[in-house]
């Protein structure tokens, strides 16, 4: 197993086949039900017509493959041509897919197909943002697990598109030893054995938390809704410490709080990772429309 395939991995942005055709089963179950009842008693089964997928607002376009994929669940015969490469930014008005088939396809594939691609864009948009607001600092922009249950694999997939990076995707990733692990087990003095291949991450909430933390030199520590004083002393701490090739140098990463005004700050402090919750649990989606020619 790969436990971490996916914390902080380099890889070009995919998607796992077998998750995207999971979601799209399932959201047009849901959406359909027993059929689209409207369009079955308006729209002639043999009416064609051309279409296009327009963006109401600047935004990351994200999720044209997820889209392409709705409207072929729908009926494999519908046209889907995308106009802007997938990841590229798209100004307000742009017309960024053209669509041609059977009217009642596309109709009936519509909601979905937008839903999905509105909330993707909306998080590779809203990620760029953070990114960009750090430069030129070393620090990596990543998400949480405050993911929308069942949508994990696009949402995950956007924030790496729209060049962040994934911490977790699953429990079975890495170990992450967080306050109410901490809680139960009334402390530790030391630190689990861990299976060949997993990393270790320890939550911490305040710099006493911190100097125990950083004792036991795990892969990881997490600074959690630290002020950034104590953020800077973490790092000024951690870079006094020798480490080694049996311990390499641990990295920090700060999560909690964190919004576009502070970031850059945080950023600047020399920490290696901030984990941004709003990227996947209450991004505002891009609005995009489907015109009918």
């Amino acid at each position: 197993m790969d436990s971490n395939k996916y914390f902080l991995s380099e890889d070009k942005p995919q998607l796992n086949q077998e998750k995207l055709d999971y979601i799209v089963r399932h959201a047009l179950i849901e959406d359909i039900g027993k059929g689209d009842i409207t369009t079955q008693l308006t729209i002639p089964k043999d009416k064609d017509i051309e279409a296009k997928l327009i963006v109401e607002e600047d935004c990351i376009v994200c999720g044209l493959t997820v889209a392409e994929k709705v409207f072929k669940t729908v009926d494999s015969a519908v046209s889907f041509e995308p106009l802007v490469k997938e990841g590229r930014s798209a100004k307000k008005g742009k017309t960024i897919v053209r669509l041609k088939g059977k009217a009642s396809s596309i109709l009936t594939a519509e909601r979905v197909a937008l839903n999905l691609l509105s909330i993707m864009s909306g998080i590779a948009t809203k990620t760029r943002e953070y990114v960009k607001n750090i430069e030129p600092h070393k620090a990596k922009i990543t998400d949480t697990r405050k993911t929308m249950p069942g949508l994990r694999e696009l949402q995950k997939y956007a924030v790496r598109l729209g060049g962040g990076y994934n911490h977790r995707m699953s429990l079975d990733e890495m170990i992450l030893i967080k306050d109410n692990h901490i809680k139960v087990t009334e402390g530790y003095s030391r630190l689990p054995s861990v299976p060949k291949g997993f990393k270790i991450e320890i939550e911490v909430q305040n710099l006493e938390e911190f100097k125990h933390a950083i004792y036991f030199k795990p892969d990881v520590i997490m600074l959690d809704n630290m002020d950034i004083e104590d953020i800077k002393r973490a790092v000024k701490i951690r870079d006094g410490i020798k480490f080694d090739s049996h311990h390499p140098k641990t990295r920090l990463e700060v999560s909690g709080g964190i919004t576009l005004k502070n970031i850059k700050e945080i950023a600047s402090s020399g920490v290696d990772i901030i984990s941004v919750g709003e990227l996947t649990h209450s991004v505002k989606a891009t609005d995009i429309s489907l015109d009918i020619k």
